[in-house]
């Protein structure tokens, strides 16, 4: 008999989020202001802006975009920056990702104000995550005002409420991220040590990446390659998380798992798209609302 996963639905879980930021915005009679910055014309990240756009605008958060030509110079973004930390209406602040190759991508993020940054990237925000007790998670998705100023990165915060949402207590589990990066891997990995999973860290530089996803009973792939983990790499019952989202070819949006052949063995699996990808938007808004909360009222 073939098994057939349990598909993690990013979509639900998120859209659950969402209403809970809609009613709490409602009920204060609050409208948080969220600024996007753009660089540049790469259509993904026009899609990926114009998504949260929509779902800001759903909720009652209001978005200010700025979209800077691809030339733009490091200097003249950093002074954009600046007006935006100091503009007390605003709430939010984000740099879409990628940057041109001509701007330093962690002098942008570093120079966003810690209170200012929903996307938790800046180093203050990870610092102050790298040492938060075990089971800060809890209350940090359960209750918007429980911790003093963390912003959470969003797709490690996506992915901590689907496995808390659809597997509970993550204790002992072996679980092995692949991809080490400060969006994903990096603060992922620091959030479910603090759920008390065994982790490992796999990258471009590690050996024997078959074996070591053969024995995870929790798989997080955000290597950005498509494809890449083969179904018979997955661990029989294992929860698979697939950050990825590779365009090909048509245009068709696949991850960095081959989902068909995984989705027979695994027991929980995310779609590409579907997945991680409505979770983080989420939880950019809901960091948003946290912002504005801490800091105006």
């Amino acid at each position: 008999m073939i098994n057939s996963a349990i598909i993690m639905n990013g979509n639900e879980v998120a859209g659950n989020i969402l209403v809970k930021i809609k009613e709490i915005i409602k009920k204060k009679g609050i409208i948080p202001n969220l600024a996007v910055i753009l660089v540049g014309d790469n259509p993904a990240s026009l899609i990926y802006v114009n998504n949260k756009m929509r779902k800001a605008k759903d909720i009652g958060i209001e978005c200010h975009i700025v979209q800077l030509p691809y030339h733009t110079t490091q200097k003249e973004l950093l002074l954009i920056i600046e007006s935006y930390n100091k503009k007390v209406e605003i709430d939010g602040i984000i740099v879409q990702m990628p940057l041109p190759n001509h701007i330093n991508s962690n002098f942008i993020i570093e120079s966003i104000s810690p209170d200012k940054d929903v996307d938790g990237f800046h180093p203050y925000n990870i610092g102050k995550l790298s040492v938060a007790e075990s089971g800060f998670f809890n209350k940090y998705s359960d209750n918007i005002l429980s911790l003093n100023k963390l912003f959470v990165p969003c797709t490690a915060a996506g992915i901590m409420t689907l496995l808390k949402h659809y597997i509970g207590d993550l204790s002992g589990k072996n679980t092995l991220i692949i991809g080490r990066s400060n969006i994903v891997g990096k603060p992922t990995s620091i959030i479910l040590l603090t759920e008390n999973a065994t982790i490992t860290i796999a990258h471009s530089y590690s050996k024997n990446i078959e074996e070591l996803c053969l024995r995870a009973d929790i798989l997080i792939c955000a290597i950005g390659k498509p494809l890449f983990v083969k179904g018979s790499w997955i661990k029989q019952g294992a929860c698979v998380i697939d950050v990825g989202i590779n365009r090909i070819h048509d245009n068709k949006i696949i991850g960095d798992v081959e989902y068909d052949n995984a989705s027979k063995v695994a027991s929980y699996i995310t779609p590409v798209p579907g997945g991680v990808g409505p979770m983080t938007i989420a939880y950019l808004l809901y960091n948003t609302l946290q912002a504005h909360l801490y800091n105006y009222l």
